[in-house]
């Protein structure tokens, strides 16, 4: 399997970085970073609505991403606490 370039939006990434404790931080990186070898990891969720997300979970958060299989990247649009995640998306 062909590895995937990872796109992180600017929100998202702030997300991540807002993050108080830094093992979680990390493990939520390293989950990140492993979507560039398997977009579709055991226990991905695709979404339903307009636009085709998947959801993985790491802990309390959840992080939303789009798999664009034809250009080999994965775009995270967002990761939040799983009570806010869901919450204004675009």
């Amino acid at each position: 399997m062909a590895n995937y370039k990872l796109v992180i939006k600017s929100s998202a990434a702030n997300e991540i970085e807002s993050i108080d404790r830094k093992k979680t931080r990390q493990r939520v990186v390293e989950r990140i970073q492993e979507l560039a070898t398997n977009p579709r990891p055991h226990g991905c969720e695709k979404l339903s609505g307009k636009y085709p997300r998947y959801r993985i979970r790491q802990g309390q958060f959840r992080i939303l991403y789009e798999i664009k299989d034809d250009e080999l990247i994965v775009y995270v649009v967002k990761m939040a606490d799983r009570r806010d995640v869901y919450k204004h998306l675009t």
